[in-house]
């Protein structure tokens, strides 16, 4: 049975990434991308659907001893996890060697007092836990045990360890002790079915190279405030979400888990959202990772091609368009929520926000040095002139509502953060373009919202045009420069969703929801409290001048992160635990952004 999702940890190769419970099992890996089917799929089924468990001996019948303590190795996504037993104390050292070769996972156990009796059960199945794979034995001169490979289709997983292994109930089993001192590795790595088999592992030299590439990578972060910690435990996760190869940065790297547990509000996180990406570039730049931003820059370009007109939401880590969405109906889901999907059917969705997004980006990227890109700033120029014909429709906006299509306010905010931002590189000279057209379309644009978007009776922005409802991406018109902090709107709006949005602690919600009817969504339940949105409500309570406030509402959302530091999407107040997909970009970027604002304002305890 998998663990709350609070009790994962993430391990990865800035290709794909497994999650690891508390008691030792890894409930979720794909291989050998983000994207790609996963072999442990236990996490959204139970055991029958593949997992690793490694840990102490316990007896038959009993669940599995958890760890007594965990934590990544210094600034590394290297974990190490500790079991005091009755018969000693015990180490398992897990991660995923940045790659370049086959993926792999390894794990090493290490004796620390006693002697401690060990299994590690390996249950392999492909297709999110639909195939049960073809597993033998291969004989091989380097290994004295010999090689287990897992074989189905054009997948196959090897298995490497000193130690004996024994196959039963369609799972490898390994029974060993582990002294104090000693070592033992056991390795896993992904292959096409039809290529010879992968480079025998050198665990040991792997780890080496795996924790110095880590500390190196951190070394670059510029940012060395009260809050390094959480902000460079949050730059790893999102570096960790990466895909190396292209620069595309997913989501999260899950599918399905819930925002409302037991409820259908389940979506697969496995893709790159321009929205989500173009805010972590943002994050990734003033925080010294210029490399990163120029990759995403690179992928962008190549993702939109030649036609920006239709330009979709969010593309696959490689650039792929079809995104189809599907249901995996073998699979029972976290908890019982279903349906479990993956793919995105959101991806055919008119969201005008993201040109907003993406024009800020490539605004922030030429502002803080990366070269310039001539292709870069003619797709800006390109994504206006599609706006000037277009900002005007509804769309399903940031939210990926699938109700109605409505004028959300924030989806027309961004569209003039989009011209604005043009407008300034055609008055820096970097461009050419038609600048007086291009000032007046903003300045519409910009009393239009003003004009239907705000209800003066309460003195907020509201959702849409002509709605009463709120929506927490209002929180956002200060800190993209649309109003200054101190206007009246601004406050009315911050104060209106603290009173009608915020729930238990002054977390904040979305939108309201419609509990079992379908509200603005198009969806029936409720979910949680989202991240992002509340620390947006820090924000804006540092830049109207409540520092104090601030600090206090994000020092409280730090201590939701899990003991690694970790965040999912939503904070279920009802039942105390972090929900939806996990680790979530979209909740780790403004952690960081937080943090750099209440650090510059000298708005932090201690």
């Amino acid at each position: 049975m998998a663990g709350r999702i609070e009790d994962y940890a993430l391990i990865g190769d800035m290709q794909t990434a497994a999650l690891v419970c508390r008691d030792g099992t890894a409930d979720w890996l794909c291989l050998p991308r983000f994207d790609s089917p996963a072999v442990f799929a236990g996490l959204l089924g139970d055991d029958e659907h593949g997992y690793w468990r490694l840990g102490p001996a316990y007896p038959q019948g009993t669940q599995p001893p958890t760890a007594t303590r965990r934590r990544y190795r210094g600034d590394s996504l290297v974990l190490e996890s500790e079991w005091d037993t009755p018969r000693g104390t015990v180490r398992i050292i897990d991660f995923m060697p940045p790659r370049d070769g086959a993926p792999q996972l390894i794990r090493i156990v290490e004796g620390v007092s006693g002697r401690v009796p060990m299994r590690s059960a390996l249950r392999m199945r492909f297709s999110y836990g639909a195939v049960v794979p073809w597993v033998h034995r291969v004989d091989d001169p380097q290994a004295a045990e010999g090689r287990t490979v897992a074989v189905a289709g054009p997948d196959s997983v090897w298995l490497d360890t000193e130690c004996p292994t024994y196959g039963k109930d369609l799972t490898t089993f390994a029974d060993f002790t582990v002294s104090p001192g000693e070592r033992i590795a056991f390795t896993i790595s992904w292959q096409p079915s039809h290529h010879q088999p992968p480079a025998m592992p050198d665990p040991e030299a792997s780890l080496e190279a795996t924790e110095q590439f880590w500390r190196d990578w951190v070394d670059h972060c510029t940012y060395h405030g009260p809050y390094r910690d959480a902000v460079v435990r949050s730059l790893i996760t999102l570096k960790a979400l990466t895909y190396g190869p292209t620069g595309g940065i997913v989501a999260a790297p899950t599918t399905s888990l819930p925002e409302d547990i037991g409820g259908v509000r389940n979506w697969d996180y496995r893709f790159t959202w321009l929205r989500d990406a173009a805010i972590t570039l943002s994050s990734l730049l003033r925080t010294g990772y210029r490399e990163e931003a120029r990759a995403w820059r690179e992928w962008l370009l190549r993702a939109v091609a030649g036609d920006p007109e239709n330009l979709q939401i969010m593309y696959g880590i490689a650039g792929e368009r079809e995104l189809g969405e599907t249901e995996l109906t073998w699979l029972p889901g976290y908890e019982g929520s279903q349906p479990v999907r993956v793919g995105n059917g959101a991806v055919r969705q008119l969201q005008l926000d993201v040109y907003g997004e993406v024009s800020e980006a490539l605004h922030l990227a030429l502002m803080t040095g990366l070269a310039r890109n001539d292709y870069a700033s003619l797709l800006q120029l390109k994504l206006i002139r599609y706006l000037e014909d277009h900002w005007q429709e509804p769309d399903e906006g940031i939210w990926e509502v699938r109700g109605p299509r409505r004028h959300f306010v924030h989806s027309k905010v961004m569209a003039w953060v989009a011209v604005d931002r043009t407008v300034k590189l055609i008055e820096s000279g970097e461009v050419d373009g038609p600048l007086e057209r291009w000032r007046e379309l903003r300045d519409e644009i910009h009393r239009d919202v003003c004009e239907k978007g705000y209800d003066k009776d309460r003195n907020t922005f509201t959702q849409s045009y002509g709605s009463r409802e709120l929506d927490a991406s209002l929180l956002l018109i200060p800190q993209v420069g649309f109003l200054p902090p101190d206007d009246k709107r601004v406050i009315g709006t911050i104060e209106a969703i603290q009173k009608e949005l915020t729930v238990e602690g002054g977390f904040v919600l979305r939108y309201p929801t419609e509990g079992a009817h379908a509200g603005v969504d198009g969806l029936p339940g409720d979910e949680g409290a989202f991240l992002a949105c509340s620390f947006w409500l820090a924000d804006d309570l540092a830049m109207i001048g409540r520092v104090d406030e601030a600090r206090q509402l994000f020092e409280k959302l730090l201590s939701l992160r899990n003991d690694l530091g970790l965040l999912a999407e939503e904070w279920d107040p009802r039942l105390q635990r972090q929900v939806g997909n996990f680790p979530q970009a979209f909740s780790h970027v403004p952690l960081i952004d937080t943090a750099l604002r209440l650090t510059a304002s000298g708005a932090y305890g201690g």
